[in-house]
């Protein structure tokens, strides 16, 4: 399984960079931007499992300190979820940032942090990071975020059956729920 999921992020990383290179001018992803790591979303069970190898092999100081900002964004998970406010416009600091904003497990990123500078569609409503410089009206590459997930759904069927397999976690519980 986990070679087919690296299949898919290289896949994913081969789009973000053909579209990085017909537009370098509106990729603003850079080491140290972190907008992406402030949105909220959740994960397939395939990409929780790789989340998960990849925090256990951490040492131990570092996975304490992700457990403990885990704690801070499950709870404003929790809170947004009770204050029925939309979660695509909501801010949660990601628990797998470090102190300077770079990810501690950059490699197993999810296809949600992929995919977030380049222009990308669902359910055929286009989205942009706000950060970038790609203008609105003007046609861009997009990337469809609905066949990704459907691709994770498979992949999360195939690892656990139906139910688990269909299933999604925010990053908090992953690092501190997830079974």
């Amino acid at each position: 399984m986990p070679q087919d999921l690296d299949k898919l992020f290289a896949a994913v990383d081969q789009a973000f960079n053909s579209v990085r290179q017909a537009h370098p001018e509106a990729i603003t992803c850079g080491k140290g931007c972190a907008d992406c790591c402030q949105a909220v979303f959740d994960v397939s069970l395939v990409e929780a499992v790789n989340l998960q190898d990849r925090v256990q092999r951490l040492n131990p100081k570092v996975q304490a300190q992700i457990a403990a900002a885990a704690q801070e964004a499950k709870q404003a998970w929790e809170q947004l979820l009770a204050s029925h406010l939309d979660p695509a416009t909501a801010r949660i600091r990601c628990p797998l940032l470090d102190e300077q904003g770079v990810c501690l497990c950059y490699e197993a990123r999810p296809v949600n942090c992929r995919t977030y500078g380049i222009p990308t569609v669902i359910d055929g409503k286009g989205h942009v990071c706000g950060l970038s410089g790609f203008e609105p009206g003007k046609s861009y590459p997009t990337v469809n975020l609905v066949n990704l997930q459907r691709i994770l759904l498979e992949l999360s069927v195939q690892l656990a059956g139906e139910e688990k397999g269909g299933r999604r976690w925010p990053i908090a519980a992953v690092i501190l729920d997830f079974q």
